[in-house]
């Protein structure tokens, strides 16, 4: 089950990678100061992957206590 943990340590750095894309991602649209069609088109990216990253991050999360439990 140490696997798993480590696995799933592994995934939910992933999603905390993908969260910290999307703070740079918003920032960087921030200080471009483009019109409100082109920013809302461009954040509806940003929204789009951190819900999954945030999945993805859960779901490492779940297989790190469940490696523990099961171990």
């Amino acid at each position: 089950m140490e696997m798993l943990v480590w696995a799933g340590a592994v995934v939910s750095l992933a999603g905390v990678i993908g969260l910290v894309w999307c703070i740079l991602y918003v920032v960087k649209l921030r200080r471009a100061a483009l019109d409100e069609t082109a920013m809302r088109a461009k954040m509806h990216k940003a929204v789009l992957v951190n819900f999954a990253a945030l999945a993805i991050s859960t779901l490492g999360l779940m297989m790190v206590v469940a490696g523990i439990f099961l171990s």
